[in-house]
């Protein structure tokens, strides 16, 4: 018979087709994760995995085992989360999945709120790209979603929580001179430096500045915003900043900061989670929790 650790181990290896980044998914040593799979065919008498050096590709029964195993998983996660409501609003665990343009700014805050406010809260945080975190929500890996809004998945509800504006930052002794307000055409695209592909800030970046056709952006991905801001701090060019970033990061970096004109730029981040899944009470008290957190940024709601 196989198990529950079983099928968890073979998701994540289907997820990730990599042994290594499955086990460190899973919070397992590689030779457990590889032992269970192994296991599990044998239970099942079929091979789901076809192993070569540098490539795993599921077998066709893999892919058709795999099916059943998610909707099995999905299945305990309900289980599980009809168990903790029944503990009372937000009385266990709690996995929350940010975007990392948002999570250093907001979660600092929210975190402790979360816990003065509801003592029985377990908070499991997960900072990831937006693709990775819907993809966890639809596999009942995370209950809820900060992200930057619209989110097209019929499977996902969203709510808006706040307005967060663009905003361009620059060394403190950047020799160019922009003018403030600063409009959109005004920004010179090849000193313009953005977050490595998969960050929808960088897509948002190149919306704002018109510049999706400029090879040599290519040439220029940072891995976090913290990487970027430091970059242009030593003169290497300019980036977009967020407003939830502006009051930390001009903190730690010698950069100024350049509004645009009217209609200033701006994206809305909001919660995402489950059809179905998550009672109204929860999803409200998270989206006034971090609506209370940013207010301290000065963020419209």
């Amino acid at each position: 018979m196989i198990t529950v650790r079983q099928m968890r181990y073979f998701d994540a290896l289907a997820t990730t087709l990599h042994f290594g980044r499955a086990a460190e998914l899973a919070h397992v040593s590689q030779p457990a994760l590889s032992a269970q799979i192994i296991e599990m065919e044998d239970n099942l008498g079929m091979k789901l995995v076809e192993r070569s050096r540098g490539n795993t590709l599921l077998t066709r029964k893999g892919e058709a085992v795999l099916k059943h195993v998610r909707i099995v998983l999905a299945e305990l996660d309900r289980l599980e989360q009809t168990v903790r409501r029944s503990d009372g609003l937000l009385g266990g665990l709690l996995r929350l999945g940010i975007i990392p343009t948002v999570a250093p700014y907001l979660v600092p805050r929210l975190v402790p709120h979360l816990r003065q406010a509801h003592p029985g809260i377990e908070i499991e945080l997960k900072e990831a790209v937006t693709d990775r975190l819907v993809a966890e929500l639809t596999e009942a890996r995370l209950d809820l979603v900060i992200a930057a809004l619209p989110i097209d998945n019929e499977a996902i509800a969203t709510r808006p929580l706040f307005r967060d504006r663009f905003f361009m930052a620059m060394a403190d002794n950047d020799s160019a001179v922009l003018v403030s307000p600063l409009a959109e055409s005004d920004v010179d695209a090849d000193r313009l430096l953005l977050l490595e592909e998969g960050h929808c800030l960088r897509d948002q970046a190149l919306a704002v500045c018109g510049a999706a056709g400029k090879r040599s952006l290519v040439n220029f991905g940072a891995t976090s915003m913290a990487t970027l801001l430091q970059m242009v701090s030593h003169d290497m060019g300019m980036t977009l900043i967020p407003e939830i970033a502006v009051a930390t990061e001009t903190q730690r970096n010698a950069i100024r900061i350049v509004p645009f004109a009217e209609p200033q730029p701006a994206r809305e981040i909001g919660l995402a989670w489950r059809r179905g899944i998550i009672e109204a009470a929860e999803t409200d008290a998270i989206a006034d929790a971090v609506v209370s957190c940013v207010d301290a940024h000065g963020l419209e709601p």
